[in-house]
């Protein structure tokens, strides 16, 4: 992997940390080339659409780009995912790496195209908040841990995480598949889950606890849902309005659901994250989750 393309799918772009992010990842060794889009505005969107779907587009396509980096989250993606090209992408696999609101672009390509997706690091989000630095792998936070962890994924090796509470043991295989639990809820509506069974995994921020639960009942509603969730995989849900009202929720759900429910895994906005390859085999036994 030499070059890493950076596109702009969902919010408005700060040029100071994606600056910064750029020069960490030149750091790093890798050619960096920039969405044409990536600094335009409308209200909270980088830009309109139609040059976020012609960008997209055109980096799946460029020969000479190796990776897709999303530049951060916000809002946005679900307003794509009817307009793209799913057979130009098919045709012209590459690794494409978010997480937030690009969860609706990687849960989109992987149901469209069953290729693999990348929930992981941004540019922005995880390589811009510190200024440049020749090795910034050894001065971030969580940079070092985050970038490793995007590098094993994109090797395929063999993934193993162990979480740090289990609600509720047991055994389970299938696809390893989810994301940001609000935007997994805002695909309702359309044809978006996949064709195999499933462990689900989510995470959030800002979510206050009833929101949490309306939004995993409303999946729950679904019996395509229910019928092919097998396990569930918990990351952080952050800055809720009540902890322990979160923690008797997540009792609750396991209480009521005859599937293994494990939390504690640094699935996250924080600076720390694991990767996830959507779409690849798993198993989760008790607290350890292994992703083939």
């Amino acid at each position: 992997m030499e070059t890493i393309g950076i596109i702009a799918p969902s919010g408005g772009v700060n040029k100071n940390k994606l600056d910064i992010a750029v020069n960490n990842l030149e750091n790093l060794g890798y050619n960096i080339k920039l969405s044409k889009n990536i600094y335009d505005t409308n209200r909270y969107l980088a830009g309109n659409d139609e040059d976020k779907i012609e960008e997209l587009h055109k980096f799946f396509e460029g020969s000479e780009i190796d990776m897709i980096m999303c530049a951060r989250g916000g809002y946005g993606a679900i307003r794509l995912v009817n307009k793209i090209d799913y057979d130009l992408i098919k045709n012209n696999p590459k690794p494409f790496v978010g997480f937030s609101d690009i969860t609706a672009l990687l849960l989109m390509i992987y149901k469209k195209t069953g290729m693999v997706t990348y929930h992981g690091p941004m540019a922005c989000s995880d390589f811009g908040d510190l200024t440049p630095h020749p090795n910034p792998l050894l001065k971030g936070e969580g940079m070092m841990f985050s970038w490793c962890n995007l590098v094993n994924a994109l090797e395929e090796k063999v993934l193993e995480f162990e979480g740090k509470k289990i609600y509720k043991e047991g055994k389970a295989e299938g696809i390893i598949w989810g994301g940001n639990l609000a935007t997994v809820a805002s695909l309702c509506g359309i044809d978006f889950m996949p064709e195999e069974d499933f462990i689900f995994f989510a995470e959030d921020l800002n979510e206050p606890v009833y929101k949490i639960d309306r939004m995993f009942q409303q999946l729950l509603n679904i019996d395509e849902f229910k019928g092919k969730c097998k396990g569930i995989v918990l990351g952080d849900f952050l800055d809720v309005d009540n902890q322990n009202w979160l923690e008797e929720y997540f009792e609750e759900l396991a209480s009521r659901l005859d599937l293994p429910v494990v939390s504690g895994f640094k699935i996250t906005h924080n600076k720390e994250k694991i990767t996830i390859p959507i779409g690849k085999r798993c198993t989760l036994h008790d607290r350890l989750l292994v992703i083939d």
